[in-house]
């Protein structure tokens, strides 16, 4: 049975993040292509609900079809008094409470707050309402620098886009890598952002140019498992050091080492998902060197050892 995903919509709520659920999580399939999510949408008395976009849509069930769901999640909001005062409609407070696990898009995290989910958790919100929330819900350890936060069975995102990263990354979680990887080529989207990496925050792009650090980044992603230097990276894109690690800071948010190191344990966990290597073979072909760095490495990633890990995630 297709594991369910109840999307939970209040007033003023932002029409993107209620098509992200829709859509990642419909593209997941397993290899005979077969949907391994089903996505419903719900309201308060199945009520129409407005979008902040001059619109409303009327979802096909009430709160009633939570009792059924393996996962809730709660698009963001903008304005209404959630956003005022930090307050929801008690029916909607009591349905979110006891739930296997309960996500959040963007503001969303103001809902799951208000019904006192997060108290005392670590989340996150889009960085432009962090000074808001801190104001209203004191109690939550909000970090307002990152894509998502996953705390087991409460998982908050940022800004639109990191609910893609954020949906992607429960597809990886309860399916690996494998499915995760053909979900996001099927949505054109990346396989993977780590939740930890900063976001966006106020600062201008570059400018598009020739000059980019792109290439290099392709050329690293074929040469993962061979010693690459801040010098060789630099030579690559015929840039100076300092040149390169600003303009690859721009355009990742990541510095070059942190780029590497996070592309290096994501090719780490799809070997040891897909494939029999030994541990010490997986290590080398993802430019690790040893067992011991790769253990190192992927227990500060994901909190496990790589047999853990491949016990834990690896598909019959």
């Amino acid at each position: 049975m297709a594991h369910r995903v109840a999307v939970l919509v209040l007033d003023d709520f932002a029409p993107l993040d209620l098509g992200i659920p829709g859509q990642v999580f419909w593209a997941a399939r397993d290899r005979d292509g077969s949907h391994l999510y089903e996505v419903v949408t719900c309201s308060l008395d199945r009520a129409p609900v407005r979008t902040n976009a001059g619109y409303s849509v009327l979802p096909d069930h009430d709160l009633d079809i939570l009792d059924s769901a393996d996962t809730v999640l709660v698009p963001g909001v903008h304005g209404g008094p959630t956003m005022r005062s930090g307050t929801i409609p008690p029916a909607v407070a009591a349905a979110l409470q006891n739930r296997p696990r309960v996500m959040s898009i963007c503001t969303g995290a103001f809902v799951l707050a208000a019904a006192g989910l997060l108290d005392g958790r670590p989340a996150t919100t889009h960085w432009m309402n962090a000074d808001r929330f801190r104001a209203l819900f004191p109690k939550v350890r909000l970090d307002p620098d990152v894509l998502f936060v996953d705390d087991g069975d409460v998982l908050t995102s940022a800004g639109v886009a990191s609910g893609l990263d954020l949906c992607l990354h429960v597809i990886r979680r309860d399916h690996g890598s494998e499915v995760a990887n053909r979900t996001a080529r099927r949505c054109v989207m990346p396989p993977w952002r780590e939740g930890g990496q900063a976001q966006f925050v106020d600062r201008p792009l570059p400018q598009p140019s020739g000059n980019g650090t792109a290439a290099t980044r392709g050329w690293m992603l074929e040469r993962l498992e061979d010693p690459l230097d801040l010098a060789t990276l630099a030579a690559h894109a015929r840039m100076s050091v300092r040149s390169f690690t600003r303009r690859f800071r721009e355009e990742t948010g990541l510095s070059p080492a942190r780029w590497l190191a996070h592309q290096r344990v994501e090719h780490a966990r799809h070997l040891l998902e897909t494939t029999d290597l030994a541990v010490a073979e997986v290590a080398r072909r993802a430019g690790f060197g040893t067992a011991v760095s790769l253990r190192q490495h992927l227990h500060s990633a994901v909190g496990v050892s790589p047999l853990a890990y491949r016990q834990t995630f690896r598909q019959p």
